[in-house]
């Protein structure tokens, strides 16, 4: 069977796939149009976030039964499409969950220790000792918005760590163990020193943090969003921050640095984004692309037989 990969990927994958019979097509910097002309006849398409996977895209793919992400997030595949058409849609699942966790907790400390603010004027020569004064995570409450893999090891990191009190809000409260205690969405935003956000980019979810929900949030509150940046209203966000209603905001941003709202944000003293590394480890990488290969064969063997 024909596997096209469009994205930098672990070699791992490849090996994995090639050793498994596949014949493997690695092109990770392939255009849009060159995708929809290469995509006919390839049984399995592997992609990470810069490939965007939608209805043209599928409709090209006439021999098309897999299309794999190795990562978490589905935004960038018109998942609801593929699967109408028989087509099998997967993701790296908790492969990735460590090192999106890890990054999650040092965006909260450079919040709360005001690192990079302290960086940014030692570039400038100036000497901001004085006007840094942060504190301890120790005894602080966070509230976890998704306690799915990655929300539930930031909370466990958080209470077994740093001794903080940990609130958990999702959907269905009777898959939240402990040390997270399940809350309503109102109490984890009123009780919350840190709020931090793990929850999918959906319709449902698109904007879901808005100027309503950010009211009922503690004054001088943290934010850490390690989730799609769509996720929140930006507007509402930026508003909130200016007052100091929202004391600073930590996010690996999927929107890139020409975005006028990102331009807006990294504006302000009070706001850290990294560029979308939430998975950029080696580690999580080879963990993925092992995930994804070793699933990805078992998957096209069955739809062969």
């Amino acid at each position: 069977m024909r596997i096209l990969i469009t994205d930098p990927v672990d070699k791992a994958l490849i090996d994995v796939l090639k050793g498994s019979g596949m014949e493997v097509v690695y092109k990770p910097d392939i255009t849009h149009e060159e995708l929809l002309s290469e995509i006919g006849g390839v049984d399995a398409i592997v992609v990470r976030s810069r490939t965007k996977v939608r209805k043209d895209v599928i409709d090209a793919g006439d021999k098309l039964k897999v299309i794999a992400r190795v990562g978490v997030g589905l935004d960038n595949i018109d998942v609801n499409y593929a699967v109408g058409k028989g087509i099998d849609v997967i993701n790296a699942g908790g492969a990735t969950a460590q090192s999106v966790a890890e990054l999650t907790i040092g965006l909260m400390i450079g919040l709360v220790r005001k690192i990079y603010y302290g960086f940014n004027q030692l570039l400038k020569g100036k000497w901001a000792k004085k006007e840094i004064m942060g504190f301890e995570l120790s005894g602080k409450t966070l509230g976890l918005i998704g306690v799915g893999n990655i929300g539930s090891r930031v909370g466990r990191i958080a209470h077994d760590g740093f001794g903080m009190r940990v609130l958990g809000y999702r959907r269905n409260i009777v898959n939240i163990e402990p040390p997270i205690i399940p809350v309503d969405l109102d109490a984890l935003l009123a009780e919350s020193d840190i709020i931090s956000i793990h929850i999918p980019l959906n319709d449902e979810t698109r904007g879901f943090l808005d100027e309503a929900k950010m009211e009922k949030m503690k004054s001088g509150v943290l934010l850490v969003n390690t989730s799609r940046m769509e996720v929140i209203d930006i507007d509402a966000l930026i508003k909130n921050l200016k007052t100091g209603k929202i004391a600073g905001f930590a996010a690996d941003t999927n929107l890139k640095p020409e975005h006028p709202k990102i331009v807006e944000l990294v504006s302000l003293p009070n706001v850290v984004l990294t560029p979308h590394i939430g998975a950029q480890t080696k580690e999580a990488q080879k963990r993925a692309a092992i995930y994804i290969a070793s699933l990805l064969v078992d998957i096209l063997r069955r739809k062969r037989v």
